[in-house]
C-alpha cells in the first residue's frame, strides 16, 4: 500500500490506463511538382489570410511571384528547344523559335510520308525480280534433268536473255528508292508527333500562365507595364497589334512584371 493521497492514485490510474493514440495517417502524394505545390500553398494561404487587408495583399503577392517565376522557367524551356543546334541548321530563316519546332514536326511528317511512299514503290519491282528468277531457276532445273525439249530450250534461253537485261534497270531503281529511305531518315515519325504534342501542350499552358499572371498582377506593378501587353494570349490574334502574340512580348511582358 502506498502513502500517496487519493487524488494523485487517481491521477496515475488515469495515466496508466489511458488509450494509445492512433499514429496519424500519412498524407497522401498528390504528384504535383514542388513548383506546383508551392503555388497551390501560396493560393490557399491568399485565401485564408483574404479578411485580413494587410495579409491578404501579402499572399496575393506571393501568388503573383509563383506565377511569374513558373511562366519565366516555361517561356525559357521553349526558347532552349527552339535554339538547339541540331535543328537550327534546318530552320535558320524560321523567326520564331516555336515555329522551328512547328517546322521539324511538319518535316517529320514528311519524312514518314516519303519513307512510305518509296517502300511501297520498291516492292512491287522487287517481287517482280524474284517471281522471275523462281519461273527460271525451275525451268534450268528441269533442263538439266532433261526434261525439256529444243524449243523449249530455247524460250528458256531467249527468256534468261531478257531477264539478265532487265535486271540491271531494276535493281537500280529499287537502289533509288532506297535512298529516298535513307536521305527522308533525317527525321523520325515519332520523334516528329512527340515533339508536337509536347509543344502544344507547352504553348498553351505558357498562354494560360502569362493569362493567369496578367489577372493576378497586382495594381502597383500595373504602371509598369505596356497596355496592349495587359490583353493577354487570345485564340486568333491575326492581324491584331494590342495583344500578346510573340514570344519578344512574352519577354517584355515577364521582364516589364520583374521576372
Amino acid at each position: 500500500m502506498t502513502s500517496d493521497t487519493p487524488e494523485l492514485e487517481a491521477l496515475f490510474d488515469s495515466i496508466a490506463y489511458a488509450p494509445e493514440p492512433e499514429p496519424a495517417a500519412p498524407e497522401p502524394s498528390s504528384g504535383d511538382t514542388p513548383d506546383l505545390e508551392a503555388l497551390f500553398d501560396s493560393i490557399a494561404q491568399a485565401m485564408t489570410e483574404g479578411g485580413e487587408d494587410g495579409a491578404g495583399a501579402a499572399g496575393a503577392e506571393k501568388v503573383f511571384a509563383r506565377l511569374g517565376q513558373m511562366t519565366r522557367g516555361l517561356h525559357d524551356l521553349l526558347r532552349e528547344l527552339g535554339l538547339d543546334q541540331t535543328i537550327a541548321k534546318f530552320a535558320n530563316e524560321l523567326p520564331d523559335n516555336r515555329d522551328r519546332l512547328n517546322y521539324i514536326a511538319a518535316m517529320t511528317a514528311q519524312a514518314a510520308e516519303k519513307t512510305l511512299n518509296a517502300a511501297e514503290a520498291a516492292k512491287p519491282i522487287q517481287e517482280v525480280i524474284s517471281r522471275e528468277a523462281g519461273d527460271l531457276a525451275g525451268k534450268w532445273d528441269r533442263m538439266l534433268a532433261k526434261q525439256l525439249g529444243v524449243a523449249e530450250f530455247k524460250d528458256l534461253v531467249r527468256d534468261t536473255h531478257r531477264y539478265l537485261h532487265a535486271v540491271p534497270d531494276q535493281s537500280e531503281a529499287v537502289n533509288a528508292k532506297l535512298m529516298e529511305i535513307i536521305m527522308a531518315q533525317d527525321f523520325q515519325d515519332l520523334t516528329g508527333q512527340v515533339i508536337k504534342k509536347v509543344l502544344d501542350a507547352a504553348q498553351k499552358l505558357e498562354k494560360q500562365l502569362v493569362a493567369l499572371l496578367i489577372e493576378t498582377t497586382p495594381e502597383d506593378k500595373r504602371s509598369a507595364v505596356r497596355p496592349d501587353l495587359l490583353e493577354g494570349p487570345v485564340i486568333n490574334a491575326a492581324g491584331r497589334s494590342d495583344v500578346v502574340t510573340s514570344q519578344e512580348q512574352v519577354d517584355e511582358l515577364l521582364e516589364s512584371l520583374g521576372f
